[in-house]
């Protein structure tokens, strides 16, 4: 949601939604993030701007091409990881689109590549040592045999801003066809 939101405050309504398995539920998530945050602005979800694949990198090539393609082409994309990110970086390249004057991109993990990218990658960043303790804390107290209150814990996300996001392009200066 709150990737959604920052692409909303610098002024884009255009914003696609480019994820992984439609069946995975951390992708489940980050979309219902995404329409909640949309929704919340009053900004409908044109046909076409969400589109699941995988968690990688060249889907996040052929994803952000065929969103190239559509009528309306989006001015932002939220990504369900880094690597979907990088890939339509990539996308936008090949297509003469610059990243952030033409395109803002958000990615989703903060991982190690996403401060190397050109340019460095707004990401949401997820407390892994935390994520990781948990996961520990629950596997021993389950090989002890004791019952384990809950099977689900959710841990608090942080948006990075760096560099693939600014605010929304003036009007027509997407049209690279």
């Amino acid at each position: 949601m709150a990737a959604t939101q920052h692409l909303l405050t610098l002024g884009h309504r255009r914003i696609a939604y480019l994820g992984g398995p439609a069946t995975a539920a951390c992708n489940q998530a980050r979309l219902h993030g995404y329409r909640a945050a949309m929704e919340a602005a009053g900004t409908s979800v044109p046909p076409g701007y969400v589109r699941a694949g995988h968690f990688r990198y060249r889907d996040g090539v052929t994803g952000g091409a065929a969103l190239f393609d559509l009528p309306g082409v989006p001015t932002a994309i939220f990504t369900g990881c880094d690597d979907i990110a990088l890939g339509v970086l990539e996308a936008a390249r090949a297509r003469g689109l610059r990243v952030p004057e033409d395109l803002s991109i958000v990615g989703f993990d903060d991982t190690q590549v996403a401060c190397m990218a050109s340019p460095p990658l707004t990401t949401v960043r997820q407390p892994l040592r935390e994520m990781g303790g948990v996961a520990v804390r629950t596997a021993l107290r389950l090989a002890a045999g004791e019952r384990v209150d809950s099977h689900h814990v959710e841990l608090a996300t942080e948006l990075v801003v760096r560099g693939s996001t600014a605010p929304v392009p003036p009007e027509g200066s997407t049209d690279h066809d």
